[in-house]
């Protein structure tokens, strides 16, 4: 079976390269606690928190450059009441694999249903988070997946997720970005 060698990325991105500071962290983790504060309110939260003293300035330039460099990435994520979600898993077909996989792939990454999709080891291969309006136009789109790309795929494994529980990224986590001294 073809595949992207190690290293590649199928969205056709590079990995960020981004040196952090302190500052940085700070930042991402307060945003990622209240994404709506103002550059403003993190300058002053960094002093008042932190002790780092920067213009609302220089955190935008600090926000800006992440951005750009694809430190982190914005979504807009809609209230788990307007959509149903389901886990779907894709078991591949390898006998037409090598000549289908790529167009699939794209299919199921470029779907607007298609939330977060990733690329696991084991049996079911290609994992993607997925929302609906409602099950009729969940299975429609099972049924039209198969219809186009049914050659790459033998099986197609989807779960109702259901009573989402937690859809954030804890600050906390983000803390492990920066290795060095205190600014």
């Amino acid at each position: 079976m073809s595949s992207p060698e190690n290293g590649d990325r199928e969205d056709g991105q590079t990995p960020p390269d981004w040196e952090f500071k302190q500052r940085d962290v700070y930042i991402l983790q307060e945003l990622s606690n209240d994404p709506q504060l103002s550059l403003r309110d993190l300058a002053d939260i960094l002093e008042e928190k932190y002790d780092i003293d920067v213009s609302h300035v220089t955190v935008s330039e600090s926000i800006r450059g992440m951005r750009e460099e694809g430190v982190f990435r914005e979504a807009i994520v809609p209230n788990e009441e307007y959509f149903i979600f389901g886990m779907f898993e894709f078991k591949l077909n390898p006998e037409h694999f090598d000549e289908t996989w790529r167009e699939a792939l794209k299919a199921i990454r470029s779907s607007p249903n298609t939330l977060f999709m990733f690329l696991s080891d084991g049996e079911y291969q290609w994992k993607s988070i997925m929302m609906f309006p409602d099950r009729r136009s969940e299975s429609k789109w099972i049924h039209d997946f198969y219809k186009e790309h049914g050659d790459s795929v033998q099986n197609i494994r989807n779960s109702v997720v259901h009573n989402v529980l937690k859809f954030r990224t804890d600050p906390e986590i983000l803390g492990s970005l920066y290795e060095g001294p205190p600014d």
